[in-house]
């Protein structure tokens, strides 16, 4: 069964894109031309038909072209999760950004249940040995894939722990002010908890077995807290210190994400730069083994300048993966001759130097 698919795709006033229209057929995309041209907006673009602000996280009123920023909008026809959908995303000056689906006013949350995306990009490539906000991040986009609706948990924790950080600054010791939000914050991390977990077995069940050239890798989450049996119960002994911090101290908020290479029992963060790369594809490939497993159809994969880290023969391997996934990934590369591998296979996009850009079909 052919994969889940963008059929059209229309840029306007989006970065450097004044006006890009675009017309694909399902198979995968290879975009390619000289650094600064835009590729990598086209996939923003694209992220932006999912939940959250897209692959680089930026503020609605960051999207519009300059000098003008007068808003932007993206506009797709979608070959989506039940049907063909319209689906429209945009923001005018200032404003909030605005989905529409099929002409109607519609959550952010609702854009799961017509279409899932996946991307690796360049910022990804440190994942391992950065900070730990990172990996919560790429956790939760992953989880997020699998269950639209962590999202609302993940927003719904965050609104009661600023709540709750906001009551330790000002010093306030009245328990009676601190029960109800965290109550709220120990339901919503129940949810988080639960989904992140379930995630982590999917993605080990869809590399069990899995005939691939991109290694194995283990995923355990950590607590640096020592982990809650009631997160309730923990937040309430632990306000005198989180009091004396100005923070909450323990919650999903904290949970870290440690990958091991599977082959070599060695931990991602001592990997080479070369094997962190490959480990961050193969678990990009698994979530997308896993999705296609229980939708029936393979998720949109976004893949920012992934071609050039790898040699000839893995290039080879990472396209007959996505295609023998059915999957429309949408790719990008400085040269056209990065994805030779992928021949027939696929269409090509040249975008030029003035962000121009022109389709050629393969």
């Amino acid at each position: 069964m052919a994969g889940l698919a963008i059929t059209s795709l229309v840029l306007s006033q989006f970065r450097s894109h004044g006006l890009t229209r675009l017309a694909f057929d399902g198979r995968p995309v290879a975009i390619h031309g000289p650094n600064g041209a835009g590729k990598t907006n086209i996939l923003e673009a694209v992220s932006l038909l999912s939940p959250g602000r897209g692959l680089r996280r930026a503020a609605a009123e960051e999207l519009a072209r300059r000098p003008e920023a007068i808003g932007w909008k993206v506009a797709a026809e979608v070959d989506g999760l039940d049907a063909p959908h319209e689906v429209v995303t945009f923001a005018e000056g200032l404003e909030a950004r605005v989905v529409r689906i099929d002409g109607k006013a519609a959550p952010q949350a609702r854009l799961g249940q017509v279409l899932r995306v996946l991307w690796l990009v360049p910022a990804m490539d440190r994942l391992w040995i950065e900070a730990a906000e990172g990996r919560r991040r790429f956790l939760d986009r992953m989880t997020l894939s699998f269950m639209p609706d962590h999202g609302e948990a993940v927003l719904a924790y965050d609104k009661a722990m600023r709540e709750r950080n906001r009551l330790l600054k000002d010093q306030i010791r009245d328990a009676g002010w601190y029960g109800a939000v965290e109550a709220r914050m120990a339901e919503a991390a129940a949810v988080i908890d639960a989904n992140r977990a379930a995630a982590l077995t999917r993605l080990a069940r869809a590399q069990e077995g899995a005939e691939t050239a991109f290694p194995r890798a283990d995923l355990t989450l950590l607590h640096p807290d020592g982990g809650y049996d009631d997160l309730a119960l923990a937040l309430a002994a632990g306000r005198a210190r989180d009091m004396a911090a100005g923070r909450s101290l323990q919650g999903p908020h904290r949970v870290d994400l440690a990958a091991v290479y599977t082959a070599k029992g060695v931990s991602a963060a001592q990997c080479s730069t070369g094997e962190q790369k490959a480990l961050l594809i193969s678990l990009i490939l698994a979530n997308a083994r896993a999705l296609a497993a229980d939708l029936g159809r393979a998720p949109v994969v976004l893949l920012d300048e992934v071609a050039a880290h790898l040699d000839a023969a893995r290039r080879a391997a990472l396209y007959d993966e996505i295609c023998a996934l059915g999957a429309q990934a949408i790719m990008t590369g400085t040269e056209p001759a990065l994805f030779e591998g992928l021949d027939q296979r696929g269409q090509a996009v040249r975008v030029d130097a003035a962000g121009a850009v022109a389709e050629v079909r393969q």
